[in-house]
């Protein structure tokens, strides 16, 4: 008797990425919130294994706590994650991020070699993926990646405005 097949149908499988996109960037979100309670910008970042099941890093943005124009959220996380995999190259790696990476994490991202980008909310001012400049997928790069956009993007948006509107409404205080 031969094995019985199983056929997934394409809905399954994006019902199944669709909600491992949606873990992790809970898991990128709580890391924006800790760094926006810290009084850092909101954003978050975390990097997992291709398959889903092994959470490499995860991190928020510590710029001004580390006095680091380069300690964005991604950047730590990739080297972070690097560290773990021991290999600078994270070639089956997920990177999701809750803002549309700017054109330094982009390029990180790029030179890790990242497999697949998901991000939340666009960021129309500085985005390096789609808004301003298209890093990730560029014909002139030796390497490009899968980039889904929009997961849980309300919930990334509203972070970051909140934390923003705050800022300038304590300003206007002083």
């Amino acid at each position: 008797m031969m094995p019985q097949r199983i056929i997934r149908q394409p809905e399954e499988v994006r019902c199944e990425t669709a909600a491992a996109d949606a873990r992790w960037m809970l898991a990128a979100l709580g890391a924006a919130r800790a760094a926006g309670d810290a009084g850092e910008v909101p954003v978050g970042a975390c990097v997992v294994s291709c398959d889903g099941n092994r959470l490499l890093a995860v991190a928020g943005n510590l710029t001004r706590t580390n006095c680091d124009p380069t300690a964005h959220a991604e950047i730590i996380a990739l080297r972070d994650a690097a560290r773990v995999a021991g290999n600078y190259r994270l070639t089956d790696a997920i990177v999701y991020s809750t803002i549309e990476p700017c054109a330094m994490c982009a390029g990180a991202l790029v030179q890790a070699r990242i497999k697949r980008l998901v991000y939340g909310a666009r960021d129309e001012r500085a985005g390096a993926v789609h808004s301003q400049f298209r890093l990730c997928d560029a014909e002139i790069l030796n390497h490009r990646m899968e980039i889904a956009a929009g997961v849980l993007e309300a919930e990334c948006r509203a972070l970051i405005q909140e934390f923003f509107r705050a800022r300038r409404n304590s300003d206007r205080m002083k």
